[in-house]
């Protein structure tokens, strides 16, 4: 009976989600989340070998681990001052907007690839993530093509944002 009570009494401050049934109890309604009716189902899982088993080392790279790291360091530290110069100082040569576009695309690749291999493991859905690396891929060709037929076909990056700011 208390646990009747209990109930009834959580569920009058869930009004807007739940609705009464003939006795009183409240029943949830059909798009809440639970454990019995899950609205996305997981993705396939398999266990390979045994609890006992050793995790295994991947091999070192040169680009992955720290070297990785430091270079996206340096990528983003170098943004710094080539986004601040053009806009202090003027536009001072198409080379530093070569170099900025650059650095924008690569900036934006080692991000959005680690992204991609954060959210999609290579053992749970490999040919998701190969399909996904793809994809980054060709739309880094893709801008990177666009930003440089932008530089030299038109005003150039810094010049298209200094107009724009000042419209």
């Amino acid at each position: 009976m208390a646990s009747l009570m209990r109930q009834s009494c959580l569920s009058a401050l869930r009004t807007p989600l739940a609705t009464r049934n003939a006795v009183g109890i409240s029943q949830v309604v059909a798009f809440h989340a639970s454990a019995r009716k899950q609205i996305l189902p997981p993705l396939p899982q398999t266990i390979q070998g045994t609890m006992n088993d050793a995790a295994p080392i991947p091999t070192p790279h040169p680009s992955e681990g720290s070297y990785h790291w430091t270079f996206e360091r340096l990528v983003t530290v170098g943004l710094i001052p080539l986004t601040i110069a053009p806009f202090a100082a003027g536009s001072l040569n198409p080379v530093m907007d070569a170099v900025l576009c650059s650095l924008l695309v690569v900036h934006s690749h080692v991000g959005f690839q680690a992204s991609i291999i954060d959210y999609f493991p290579e053992r749970r859905v490999p040919k998701t993530r190969t399909f996904l690396n793809w994809v980054l891929r060709a739309f880094t060709l893709t801008t990177a093509v666009g930003l440089y037929e932008f530089e030299t076909n038109d005003v150039g990056v810094t010049e298209a944002i200094k107009r724009v700011w000042k419209a």
